[in-house]
């Protein structure tokens, strides 16, 4: 039986990575994979799920307003899996309809993305996918400041950290580190100098 998979993780933990490695490992059995990406995911292109060791496929870019059994319907007799990436941008209807293309087609759908914002507070998408999935993997990486495990993301501006603000702020490693509760609480200013320094020589 095809089941609703969510795998969440801090920034940084291989999340596009993994579903980019799902994705070959369904082709490379000649079965063919719906790939889907949030339009707000502006990091490279729209339409576009890119790992930060170069790695980048084509997908589909929806929106809040896209209704995915619709998208998913008309094309279930040529995939195998729909593969979502940034599912926390997802809306509550949009995961309710994935459990329909589960349990009505017996199409799984694994979705990859963020738990909780930069203020610890749980996307909408997030919440509902912990709610209706079938399974749910955390996936590991560790704080940018020690060897403990990543579990929060603290959002940097001007390069101090961010309390406040808008829930959705697309950005890349420039703007956000993976970090312990700890340091959410108590970020080292200067790791995060020599964090900001080492991106603008790469």
């Amino acid at each position: 039986m095809a089941q609703l998979f969510f795998r969440y993780g801090a920034m940084a933990s291989g999340k596009s990575i993994e579903i980019l490695k799902v994705a070959h490992n369904y082709e490379s059995q000649g079965r063919k994979v719906l790939l889907l990406t949030s339009a707000f995911d502006n990091r490279t292109e729209i339409g576009a799920i890119a790992s930060r060791i170069g790695l980048q496929r084509t997908a589909r870019a929806i929106s809040p307003d896209d209704d995915l059994a619709a998208i998913i319907r008309p094309v279930t007799d040529d995939i195998s899996a729909v593969l979502i990436d940034e599912a926390q941008f997802l809306t509550k209807a949009q995961v309710l309809e994935l459990t329909q293309i589960v349990d009505d087609l017996n199409i799984p759908v694994l979705a990859f993305g963020l738990k909780q914002d930069a203020f610890n507070q749980l996307f909408v998408g997030s919440e509902a996918l912990l709610i209706y999935a079938d399974k749910i993997e955390e996936m590991k990486t560790l704080c940018s400041f020690c060897t403990r495990k990543a579990t929060m993301n603290l959002r940097i501006a001007d390069g101090q950290p961010v309390y406040s603000g808008a829930q959705i702020q697309i950005g890349g490693d420039e703007a956000y580190m993976p970090v312990c509760r700890r340091h959410y609480q108590h970020p080292d200013l200067a790791m995060i100098e020599q964090h900001l320094q080492s991106l603008e020589k790469e």
